[in-house]
């Protein structure tokens, strides 16, 4: 039955006699086998018995059965079938109930799953999945091991900002190191579409009375003011419906202020959050009530009710000295020391900062007297670090109640970054990251952030918003730790190394990043010359105290003695995230693109 199909399917391709590897790898896709070129490419080579360039309808059929009957999946459907050639619904009942643990299964989701993945239509008819159908369903994203019900947005987000993590990016407009690189729209661009929702815009007075962002000191190249707005205008909203943070690191005049203000007015207009709402007058309000806003980061002036008081009139031309909050009159001078730097600020850029006022950080003591609820704090990475590690019990009693952003030190020259994790860990909001730098830090900032639909926001533990709690991430006193067991059963068409043979030596590395306690990694052994399917079939177990904020990242490398391991492709994504069952792992690139069909083959389970 499968073998009078599968000639049905192929055999017009054949009516002209042997076809080449381009119509090789055409005719695969037609029949629905995601495969890689490379890979096609060296087993087309190995089953041209005459080695022409070109094969028959029986080697087709050989390299049809290499790609798609994998000995892994072969077992699976084996172990449920009757008699090892079709699963009756029955049969696939109990495989998704008892292996893939969905939830309230029915013989409708087996039917629906049936309709959807089986080639074969007399089969399909007869409620049966053949092994084309079930191959298929395992190869689908239905099988993937990021949970479906965490691509939509599923978080309660009515509680205020200060409750989330926040997607946050650090010179979003750089596209390579912070001194010479250049600065570019595409950082922008490419921050919101990963769902970035804070970033950072460097503003400097520019030549005819257009402000520029750039990084400053610097020979980092610049980009007009007005055009970064309208890029971020453009694409604010593509990923997310939730509130855009433009945090400004504003260094321009009073009158190039008074220039940014009207730039922010006009692009955004409706968008841009210019008053209280009125259900919020003094705490910060929900993503929720903020959807589809824009809001302005930046020093300011007085009182949001003073500001309210002032909607409607004329600013320009009004600026105030931001130390002493004293206006400045037109030919009035005041008297200062010597080298203090005082920013004046225009008061229409001021009467724009509402819920995000910046406010230096000066000690937890003086932020619980003075600090108010509109009032976010920046902290450097080696100041937080040393506060984390002095002073946790404050610090996340800070980050309770204010949104506080940590970034990279000065002396990242090259755009490096650090890793997020210990700052998520006690509860800070926005922790900022060079985007255009792939690495660890990155995977960790886009695996955590594939959470809540990708929304750019996900509401913080409970024990890092209540106030009762006493958690501490390097104690854990109370917990309630999950067992997490996977089984690295095989790699399917693997990325290959510079070499063009696909018999590279490759091995598996399963880390999890949270509190210092749960961190820890273990490894496959390696499997030799092998990156099309390897094998591996080992078990891997795992305690995790605080699974909410676990993040598990596979690495696979193909093993070098001389140069070191070369990285293949990673996935991250949140524990709480993971399906059980057998599931499909996507491999990424160190660019964060997508090598599929690349992908490891896993069976996962945990228990709490």
């Amino acid at each position: 039955m499968e073998m009078r199909w599968f000639l049905s399917k192929i055999q017009d391709d054949f009516r002209g006699g042997k076809i080449n590897l381009e119509k090789t790898q055409r005719l695969l896709e037609k029949l629905d086998i995601r495969c890689s070129y490379i890979h096609v490419k060296q087993i087309f080579k190995d089953n041209d018995r005459l080695k022409q360039g070109r094969i028959t309808i029986e080697e087709f059929r050989a390299i049809y059965r290499i790609i798609t009957h994998r000995e892994e999946i072969i077992e699976i459907f084996n172990a449920y079938s009757e008699n090892r050639k079709i699963l009756l619904e029955n049969n696939l009942v109990q495989f998704l109930t008892q292996e893939q643990y969905i939830a309230e299964m029915s013989k409708t989701i087996a039917f629906e799953i049936i309709q959807k993945y089986e080639p074969i239509e007399e089969v399909r008819k007869a409620r049966q999945m053949s092994f084309e159908g079930f191959t298929r369903y395992m190869d689908s994203c239905e099988c993937l091991l990021f949970k479906n019900e965490c691509r939509k947005v599923y978080q309660d987000m009515t509680h205020p900002l200060n409750d989330y993590f926040i997607s946050s990016s650090h010179n979003t407009y750089l596209v390579s190191d912070q001194l010479v690189g250049p600065s570019d729209l595409w950082g922008y661009v490419s921050a919101l579409v990963k769902g970035c929702r804070c970033l950072e815009i460097d503003c400097w007075d520019g030549a005819q009375n257009e402000p520029v962002v750039y990084h400053g000191y610097t020979l980092t190249s610049k980009l007009l003011f007005k055009t970064v707005i309208q890029a971020i205008h453009k694409y604010a909203f593509m990923t997310s419906d939730y509130p855009v943070v433009l945090s400004l690191e504003n260094h321009c005049s009073p009158a190039q202020q008074e220039i940014m203000a009207d730039n922010l007015q006009t692009t955004f207009g409706e968008s841009l959050l210019s008053d209280m709402l009125a259900d919020f007058p003094d705490t910060l309000p929900s993503p929720e009530a903020l959807k589809f806003k824009v809001l302005v980061k930046n020093k300011k002036i007085g009182t949001l009710k003073e500001t309210h008081d002032r909607k409607g009139s004329d600013k320009r031309g009004d600026n105030q000295d931001k130390e002493t909050g004293v206006k400045k009159l037109p030919g009035v001078m005041l008297f200062k020391k010597k080298k203090t730097r005082k920013l004046k600020i225009a008061l229409a850029l001021s009467d724009l900062v509402i819920y995000t006022k910046a406010e230096k950080f000066k000690s937890f003591q003086h932020s619980r007297l003075y600090q108010q609820f509109n009032e976010n704090n920046s902290i450097g990475e080696t100041q937080a670090r040393k506060l984390s590690k002095l002073r946790v019990h404050e610090f996340i009693f800070h980050t309770r109640k204010f949104i506080t952003r940590i970034y990279p030190k000065a002396t990242r020259a090259d755009s490096s970054n650090f890793n997020p994790q210990e700052f998520w860990n006690i509860g800070c909001q926005m922790v900022a990251l060079n985007f255009q730098t792939p690495g660890l830090p990155m995977d960790l900032q886009n695996g955590k952030f594939l959470d809540n639909g990708g929304s750019g926001y996900i509401l913080k533990p409970h024990f890092l918003r209540e106030s009762e709690s006493y958690f501490n991430p390097s104690d854990i006193k109370e917990s309630m730790p999950i067992t997490l067991t996977i089984r690295l059963i095989s790699g399917i068409q693997l990325p290959l190394t510079h070499s063009s043979s696909n018999k590279g030596d490759t091995l598996v590395i399963i880390e999890v990043f949270g509190v210092p306690n749960d961190q820890m990694k273990q490894q496959t052994r390696v499997i030799k010359k092998n990156a099309f399917s390897p094998r591996w079939n080992e078990t891997f177990t795992f305690i995790i105290h605080v699974p909410e904020l676990a993040l598990i990242r596979f690495v696979v490398e193909s093993q070098s003695l001389i140069a070191g391991n070369e990285f293949l492709g990673q996935y991250t994504l949140p524990l709480l995230c993971m399906n059980k069952g057998y599931r499909r792992v996507p491999l990424f690139s160190r660019m964060g693109e997508s090598l599929e069909p690349a992908s490891l083959f896993v069976y996962v389970w945990y228990v709490r």
